[in-house]
C-alpha cells in the first residue's frame, strides 16, 4: 500500500466504462473507499449491491452510491467517465458537443468538493475534454489529465509481441498524439530490452504499421461487434489509479495539456508522462524523427479545431 492510510476513489458516470473500472479497482485492492456517482439512484444502488456481494472474496473496500457531489469530499482520485458513448460508425471526435457540456457541468463540482483530488478524464474525445477540464478547473499542471493513448499503446505492444515473440511488457513502444484517428506510433525510438525495435531480427516496417493499424481500429471493431468497449479501458483506468496511489513514478502515455512540448502548447495530447501521487509529475520529450514530428503536428491541428 502507499503511505496514505486511506485511498478514496470516486467514479463519475457509472455506465459500462465506469463500472468496469470499479470492478477492476476492487480486484486490485488499492482502494479503501469507492464512490459511485451518477444520475439514477436506483441504478447506482443496484451496482453498489452487486459489487458488495463479491466483497467477501476481495480486499475490503467501502462502496457508496450517490447522486450528490458533496460525497466526493476527501477523494484522492476522481475518475470522469460520464458522457455519451461512441456508436458504431462514429469517431470519438463526433461526441465533442455532447460531452463538452457534461464536462462543463461536472468539473466545477469536483473542484468544489474534492479540491485536492487528482482528476482523470476518460470520457471521449479524451484530448478535447481533458483540455476543456484543465481550463475550467484552474488546478496546477499535472493534477488533471486524460487516460490518453495508454490503451492504444497496450494494444500496439500486444500486436507487436505477436510477431516479435517477446512479452508485451518488455516492449517499449508508444502510440502518441490523439487518442483517435490522427494518433501515430513512435517507432524510431521504440526498443526491446535496450535494443532498438527497428534492429530486431523479426522487425519489418510493414509489420509494425500493421500492428499500429490493428491497435488504431480496435475500438471500431469492438463497437461494431458488441456495441461498446469497456473491459480494456476499465483495466487501464485501474492501472493508472494504482500508479497514482502507490506513487510509483511509472511512465505512461497520458493526455496532458502541453507547454512547449516540441514547441506545441494550448492543446492536450498523449506524450510519455511520469505519474505519481501528485498526478503527472513530468513529461518526457521522446525522440521523434522528422516524419513522427509531422504526425504529431497533425494531431495538434486536428484537436485544436475542436477547442
Amino acid at each position: 500500500m502507499s503511505s496514505h492510510t486511506s485511498n478514496k476513489v470516486s467514479i463519475i458516470g457509472c455506465g459500462k466504462v465506469g463500472m468496469s473500472a470499479a470492478y477492476s479497482l476492487l480486484h486490485r485492492g488499492d482502494v479503501t473507499e469507492l464512490v459511485l456517482h451518477g444520475r439514477s439512484m436506483p441504478e447506482l444502488v443496484g451496482e453498489e449491491l452487486d459489487l458488495e456481494h463479491g466483497m467477501s472474496f476481495l480486499p475490503f473496500a467501502k462502496i457508496m452510491a450517490t447522486t450528490d457531489y458533496a460525497d466526493l469530499a476527501g477523494s484522492d482520485v476522481v475518475i470522469v467517465t460520464a458522457g455519451a458513448a461512441q456508436k458504431p460508425g462514429e469517431t470519438r471526435l463526433d461526441l465533442t458537443a455532447k460531452n463538452v457540456a457534461i464536462i462543463e457541468s461536472v468539473i466545477p463540482q469536483v473542484v468544489k468538493y474534492a479540491p485536492e483530488a487528482i482528476i482523470v478524464i476518460v470520457s471521449n474525445p479524451v484530448d478535447v475534454l481533458t483540455y476543456k477540464a484543465y481550463q475550467i478547473a484552474g488546478l496546477p499542471k499535472g493534477r488533471i489529465f486524460g487516460s490518453g493513448t495508454t490503451l492504444d499503446t497496450a494494444r500496439f505492444r500486444f500486436h507487436l509481441s505477436e510477431f516479435l515473440h517477446v512479452n508485451p511488457q518488455s516492449i517499449h513502444a508508444y502510440i502518441l498524439g490523439e487518442h483517435g484517428d490522427s494518433s501515430f506510433p513512435a517507432i524510431s525510438s521504440a526498443s526491446v530490452g535496450g535494443q532498438p525495435l527497428m534492429s530486431m531480427s523479426d522487425f519489418s516496417e510493414e509489420r509494425a504499421w500493421k500492428a499500429y493499424e490493428k491497435a488504431r481500429s480496435a475500438a471500431y471493431k469492438i463497437i461494431a461487434a458488441k456495441g461498446a468497449t469497456y473491459y480494456g479501458i476499465g483495466t487501464v483506468v485501474s492501472h493508472i489509479v494504482s500508479k497514482i496511489l502507490h506513487n510509483t513514478r511509472s511512465v505512461l502515455p497520458l493526455s496532458i495539456p502541453l507547454h512547449q512540448y516540441y514547441g506545441f502548447s494550448g492543446v492536450s495530447l498523449s506524450v510519455p508522462c511520469v505519474i505519481g501521487r501528485n498526478g503527472v509529475e513530468e513529461t518526457l520529450e521522446i525522440k521523434l524523427d522528422w516524419e513522427e514530428k509531422r504526425r504529431f503536428e497533425k494531431s495538434v491541428t486536428t484537436i485544436k479545431q475542436y477547442l
